[in-house]
């Protein structure tokens, strides 16, 4: 695959690169290769046709995205939706193969990899920082495992601190050594005692990622190949830790009319984000993970409940309906029913990906523009209610 995307057609502006940065910081049994063998359905009846102009609403709209993509799995049926295009100025739709970054969705892939650890005895949800990585600060040892992965460990948020973010303006394809994140934020104690209450950091998944090494011996990337990509079938899917993205990739994009969208797709480098927000992937391989994360034989039977001991607490942007936060996974409790999944938004994207409890069905709605409350709180309850009716019809058909 090529690691070599065509350059943005809109001249980078570095005012307008800090202010999407700080927008996004602010805010062992294979399950089977299920991406491989599924077919795509075109969208052809009424309801299937109402959905596709649901998305064609948000790509309409001033401050909507240029492209937006949803796909609905049940087993070997796939439905794809579309609107917009892949790229500005093209007439490329956006399609299942195209590369897309998954932002804080990749949180779900951290969770996986410890989840799987947690089955096989590698790793232990009541492990504490202390016993599994002595060397970060001692105020931190009493966190857990468990409370990392549902976001009630208080540890400060790396990606908010201020020398972090001066790195990033000055250089925003900075490459960072990813398992030294945590670094910017060691000379500060805990905002709140851990298991407390719920507070969303991205310093937990890289905390996690870090846990899963020291458990395994092996790097964080090897583990997402072993215990994720492989049972679920997942070829497309990477973590790079660079600013580029393998071709074809859906462009995002910066949207603030009256100015024509800014291509964001390669402003920013993953290694800042690593294990709480680096993923690259395709809506087929990312609604493939959805499937098998949500429900079904990744997680074994016992680890799976704890990891639907739900606290109050929404995914970041909020998905569809009410939100509770378990360990790594999100509940969204919508007029039509519950399914579990985790969201994420970065310069240039937005993401849902979400399953059924029982893993046999589930959805992914990627849009190409960064959405948020903070950002944009009215294309944000726009694009949840339009995540809602794909859930409804994910549960109903």
């Amino acid at each position: 695959m090529s690691l070599h995307p065509r350059p943005s057609p809109h001249p980078r502006r570095p005012g307008r690169a800090a202010a999407v940065l700080l927008a996004a910081a602010l805010a062992l049994a294979p399950a089977g290769p299920a991406a491989a063998s599924a077919a795509a359905v075109t969208p052809h009846d009424d309801g299937d046709l109402a959905l596709r102009a649901r998305l064609q609403e948000l790509v309409d709209r001033p401050d909507g995205p240029p492209g937006a993509i949803a796909v609905l799995r049940e087993g070997e049926r796939v439905r794809v939706f579309r609107a917009g295009v892949a790229e500005a100025g093209t007439t490329r739709p956006p399609r299942t193969d195209d590369h897309m970054r998954l932002a804080s969705a990749a949180k779900a892939f951290s969770g996986a990899v410890a989840l799987r650890l947690v089955d096989c005895g590698l790793l232990g949800l009541d492990d504490t920082v202390a016993g599994r990585l002595p060397a970060l600060p001692a105020a931190w040892g009493a966190v857990t495992l468990r409370q990392l992965l549902n976001h009630t460990s208080g540890l400060p948020d790396y990606s908010a601190a201020p020398d972090f973010l001066d790195v990033i303006r000055a250089d925003p394809h900075h490459v960072f050594d990813s398992r030294h994140l945590l670094d910017f934020v060691a000379d500060r104690d805990l905002e709140f005692a851990p298991g407390s209450r719920y507070q969303y950091s991205n310093s937990d998944n890289i905390a996690v990622a870090l846990m899963a090494e020291a458990a395994t011996g092996q790097r964080y990337e090897d583990l997402l190949d072993s215990q994720v990509y492989r049972p679920l079938g997942l070829t497309r899917t990477s973590l790079p830790s660079g600013y580029q993205l393998p071709a074809p990739y859906l462009h995002g994009y910066d949207v603030q009319p009256p100015d024509p969208p800014e291509d964001v797709s390669t402003r920013f480098g993953a290694s800042g984000s690593w294990a709480s927000g680096g993923l690259v992937s395709t809506p087929r391989d990312f609604s493939a993970f959805a499937a098998g994360y949500a429900g079904g034989p990744l997680i074994d039977d016992a680890t799976r409940r704890q990891q639907r001991d739900f606290v109050a607490g929404a995914s970041e942007p909020a998905g569809p309906g009410a939100n509770r936060a378990g360990l790594a996974i999100f509940e969204y409790r919508t007029r039509c029913g519950v399914v579990y999944g985790h969201t994420g938004n970065t310069a240039g994207y937005t993401q849902l990906g979400a399953g059924t409890p029982d893993g046999r069905r589930s959805l992914t709605v990627s849009v190409t523009t960064q959405v948020n409350q903070r950002g944009n709180p009215d294309l944000l309850a726009h694009l949840r209610d339009v995540e809602e009716d794909f859930v409804c019809a994910l549960l109903t058909d």
